[in-house]
This record gives C-alpha cells, structure tokens and sequence, in this order.
C-alpha cells in the first residue's frame, strides 16, 4: 500500500523524465517510484507536480521527477512551459535536474527523437529510455539499440512500463551511475535558453533531418502498422457500432458505481454506527458530544460513505485512459460535438470534468482555438463532478427503489445515468446557443489528436493512482468538509434557545434563522429551511451539502441516532417532488468556489466566472422549478 508520507531530502539526486504524451513516461514513473510518491502543483500555477524517491541497490537514494508530457521544447502550453522551466532551472522553488532520463515509445520513435534531440542542447546529462517494447516484438519491429545509441551519442536502455521488472534495466543503470562526474552524458552547452521562433524553426527542420537520417540508419524509415489496434479500431471506431458500443460502456460503468459500491458501503456505515455509539456510551449529555456526534460523525460519515462510488468511477476512467481508448472516444464525439461548435477535443476536458471540474479546466489549454477553449471552460462544471455524486447518491438511495428492471438494469443506477445525461445534454445546449452567438471567424477548426496504440492497463498504476485519488478525497473531507461542518455545527448550536421553546434547538439559532430566510426565495422550487442551509456551505465544496444535512438534521432531531439515520429521515421528511427538484438543482448547479477560481486564473479577469455562476444560477432554478411544478402536477408531491 502506498505510503501517506514520504521525506524527500534536496540534496539526494534529482532525475526528471522527459518524453512526448502516450510514451508511457508516467507508467514508467510508477514503476521505479511504486508508493514513494508525492503530488503537489508547480509553484505558482495549477499544472500537477509528481516527484517519488527510488533507493537504488547500493543503498543510495535519487528523486525521481514526473515532468508534464511535452512534444517540443518551444514552449506553446502551460505544461509544456513548467517541462522547459524545470529542465532550465528556472520553476520557482526548483533545482534543475541532474540526469534527464528521455522516454521513447518503440511505436513512434519518429516524433519522439525529435524531443531527444532539443533535450540534448540543453547541456545537461542525458539518458535514453526506450519503451513499450513488448508492442514492438509483438508488431515484428526490431530496433538496434547499440545502433540507436551510436547514432544519439547517448546511451538507450529499454523498458516495458506494464511489466513488473520492466524498469530493471534501468535501476542497475542508476545504480552503478557516478552520481559525482556525470560529464560523460552531456552533450550540449550549459547555458542553452528558451528558443524563440526563428531558432524553434531553424532546430525543427534540422531535427526532422537528422531524424529521417537516424531512421534510415536503422531501417526504421518505413511506417509500421499496429495490426492488433487496427483491427480493434475497425469495430471500435466504427460509424454506426463504435458510437454504440461507447454508450453500453458508459451505462455499464453507472451501473457498477451502485452494484459494485454495496458491500463497502455497508461496511463503513456499520462502522460510523458503531463509532456514534461508542462515543454516546463514554461521554456525558453535553456539547462535546453534540460536536462529535452531530457535527464531526455526522457530517464526515455522511461524505466519507460515499468514498467506495467515486473509486469505482475513477477506476474505469483510469482503465480507459490507460487501455489508450479516451482519445478513440474523443474521435467518435467529434461529429456530435461539432453540431454544438465545439471539436472532439473539447471531449477530453469534458471527460475529465466528470472527476473535477478544475483538472477539467485546466486541460483545456489542449485546445487551440481561443473561442472553443472558452466555450469549454463555461460547460465544463455542468459535467457531473465526482462531488456532486454523494448527492445523487443520497437522494436516489432515499427515493429510488433499490429493484432490478429488465435484463438484470438496476433502476438506482438507471437514474444516475439519466442525471448524468441530463448534466450532458445541458451543457452541449449552452453549447448550441453559443454557437449562435458566434461570429464564422471562430468557428470549429478540424480535430488532429494522436491515437496511441492500444495496450494493457498495469494494475499497480491503477492502484496508485486510485489511492492518490483516496488521498486527496480524504484530505479534502478532513480538510475544507471538516471547518465547514464544524462551522455549521456552531451556527446550528448558538444562541441557545430561550427559555420554553417548544421547537428544536437549531430553529433559534444563526444557521435557523438564515435558513428561515433563504427558504422564502427557495420554496417555490420546494426546498425547506434545511435544504436552504445546507446549500451556503455547499458553495465551497459539493460534498458539504451532504454533511450539511446530516448536521442540520441530526441537530433538528430529538433522536439520538439521527446522525446515522439521514436517508430514511428525508424519505420520511421530503416529497418525492423536492427530490426531484435538489437532483435538478445540481445537474446545473453553480460550481464550488475552487472551481470558480480556476475559471479565473484560466481566463485571467473575473468577467467570465461571473457569467458561469449567472447562468448556472438561472438554469438550476429554472430546472428545480419545472421539475417540482410538474411532479406536482402528476401528484409526486
């Protein structure tokens, strides 16, 4: 199991990988590095930062560091940038590396030498790793490493990322490595810069020469088909079967984020449970018992239960993104999305968005053309977050009947597929009336995106990056769910209620009052004055409203056990109309604050978040309105 703390000490060597998107650099980072990871952000900006610690046989300890995949060293995106500011010592807070280790893919070494190359006039100590060799034996592609290395004036190892010793050569390299005199490596000057245009032009058509002349060398010259992806692409990039078989998969995975999550969640329930009556047995009827019980137990329980459904949905996203089929999804989108004004490679961003809308955000710095990018970044937080998942979960386990339907569809995981749809079909709308707004000079430009070859997913890249996930979720709940919780307890507590109040505590109290007052703008959509509480807090993390209301609700009841009893008090408490009118509300929702941010540093003004919570405002009013007003009407209420 990974560690949850890893020491890291400066003056330990510092190797950074370097290699082009899809070469397999971050399986490779996996494998040396196995639990000894650490994620943070580049100083100053919100692109991902992986460094892990590998101890070598010799006993000695070096850092390894995961840059951002990069196709060139001219800088045009954000990733690219912090890959050349670290590799020229430049990123804030940054060494520069002492041994570049360049990642090549065996299946594109045309594109990927290119990189090799400007990494070599950086002047600093270069290795060459030649990777996902097991796709070139298995495509009769024989590749001379000695040759290679000749021609590169570098040393090329090999590597297979997805085999459990595939970095073995690598770490005897390493090992027997003098870590003192690295002069044997370096090939270029020390005091190489940022190349502006003319140099990037003039390095670019000597690099594609020198690159035609290493392949002909070699006898790689010719393009060598991928037999195997090729005939998977003929059914799964098919018109007609392909746009079939990605929408079976993808009901399948909201399947199995209800079926699949059962037993686990049983099991931290029955374990919240039996922690709420412990603390009821040893402490005394007063306020740190309330804090603990109905503040602490109640509104991290309530999120934290939710833990096994966001795993099981990270888990496929991750099984799709390394089996190399994302981009193939993104390909099949293409037409539809064009019908909105967007391009197949808004979907990638879109997709990521369905885990957080932020790293959503962010990857829209992949999309080229400035009015696309915009367009993505205002629907990117109608995809349905991993956040707002305990929600639909709470709700639907409380209101939709846990049966099965035909052909074995459970209905629980049928309706979260419809919400999520719903999230979809609402964003490609704004989508569509953008498009009408927009003049022709901005409109789509034709898709071009890499198609990697198709490969097995390792499962202990799998199992890391699910426990990075964990980890951050966790934080999260123990971090900003926590003061917030914590925070709606004090609200909800104080001031005690005068002398002969017949109504609950938290009536007279701050949080009551407030939610006595939001409840008049909110009771046309047909919330209460808990639902009107619980939705302030939700403003800085989607998860708190679930918290929220176990707070809310535990401190409402005279009930002891109230704090494990949310569901079965709101299928008691609320219609089905106001069910159905809190799903609506968050299909459109106005996003968390840390989304709202990124839309700001992304965007750089404060104009384009203040259109995104506007209209996401309106259309989950207008959404709750009409849906509450037409379950009435069909008696759901």
């Amino acid at each position: 199991m990974p560690e949850s703390k890893v020491h890291f000490f400066s003056s330990d060597p510092l190797v950074a990988l370097l290699g082009n998107p899809n070469c397999g650099k971050t399986a490779l980072f996996n494998l040396l590095t196995g639990s000894r990871q650490k994620v943070a952000n580049y100083s100053g900006v919100t692109v991902e930062r992986k460094e892990g610690r590998l101890s070598l046989a010799s006993g000695k300890n070096i850092r390894i560091l995961d840059l951002p995949g990069a196709y060139s060293l001219y800088p045009r995106s954000l990733d690219e940038k912090v890959t050349c500011n670290v590799l020229l010592g430049r990123a804030e807070g940054e060494k520069r590396p002492d041994l570049v280790v360049c990642i090549l893919s065996a299946m594109n070494l045309r594109r990927n030498l290119r990189l090799v190359l400007a990494a070599k006039r950086l002047g600093l100590p270069c290795v060459v790793v030649l990777n996902m060799l097991d796709i070139a034996k298995r495509q009769d592609l024989q590749i001379n490493t000695d040759a290679l290395s000749k021609e590169l004036g570098l040393p090329v190892l090999t590597s297979i990322g997805i085999q459990s010793h595939g970095a073995d050569e690598i770490k005897s390299f390493l090992n027997q490595l003098d870590w003192k005199d690295l002069s044997a490596l370096r090939t270029g000057t020390s005091d190489a810069t940022l190349e502006n245009a003319a140099s990037h032009i003039a390095h670019a058509e000597s690099d594609n020469i020198q690159v035609q002349r290493i392949l002909q060398n070699l006898g790689l010259d010719q393009i060598i088909p991928d037999r195997l992806s090729d005939r998977l692409d003929v059914v799964l990039l098919h018109p007609v079967i392909g746009p079939i078989i990605l929408a079976a998969l993808l009901f399948f995975i909201f399947q199995a984020v209800f079926s699949w999550a059962t037993l686990p969640m049983d099991l931290i329930k029955t374990t919240i449970e039996y922690g709420g009556g412990l603390l009821e047995e040893v402490l005394p009827n007063n306020w740190l018992r309330s804090l603990l019980i109905n503040g602490v137990l109640a509104g991290l329980g309530g999120v934290v239960i939710f833990l096994p459904q966001i795993l099981i949905l990270f888990f496929f996203i991750l099984l799709l993104e390394e089996s190399g089929y994302l981009p193939r999804a993104a390909y099949l989108l293409d037409r539809v999305m064009g019908s909105v004004g967007l391009s197949g490679r808004s979907f990638i961003p879109l997709l990521s968005s369905f885990a957080c809308a932020i790293p959503g955000i962010m990857a829209t710095r992949s999309i080229s053309n400035s009015r696309d990018r915009l367009v993505t970044i205002l629907i990117a937080p109608m995809m349905t977050c991993s956040a707002r998942l305990p929600v639909y979960a709470l709700l639907i386990s409380a209101f939709i009947p846990n049966q099965k339907l035909w052909a074995g569809i459970d209905l629980q995981g049928l309706v979260l597929f419809l919400l999520y749809l719903a999230g979809i079909f609402g964003a490609m709308g704004v989508a569509w009336i953008l498009k009408r707004f927009t003049s022709e000079q901005f409109r789509m430009n034709a898709l071009m995106m890499e198609l990697p070859s198709y490969h097995m997913p390792r499962l202990g890249n799998l199992v890391i990056s699910l426990w990075q996930r964990a980890e951050i979720f966790l934080r999260r709940v123990g971090g900003i769910i926590l003061l917030m919780t914590l925070a709606l307890w004090v609200l909800s507590s104080f001031p005690l209620p005068p002398e002969g109040a017949t109504g609950s505590p938290i009536q007279y109290s701050i949080a009551g009052m407030l939610g006595q007052a939001l409840s008049h703008l909110f009771s046309p959509i047909g919330f209460n004055w808990q639902i009107s509480i619980a939705l302030v807090p939700g403003m800085a993390a989607r998860e708190v409203v679930v918290s929220s209301l176990a707070t809310v609700y535990a401190l409402s009841s005279s009930s002891a056990d109230a704090a494990d009893a949310l569901i079965p008090l709101i299928s008691t408490t609320w219609s089905l109309a106001t069910a159905l009118s809190l799903l609506a509300w968050f299909v459109f929702a106005p996003q968390c604050l840390s989304t709202i941010a990124a839309v700001k540093r992304e965007t750089g003004s404060w104009k384009i978040p203040v259109i995104m919570l506007s209209y996401l405002f309106g259309l989950a009013y207008l959404a709750s309105f009409i849906t509450y007003h037409l379950a009435l009407f069909f008696g759901l209420g």
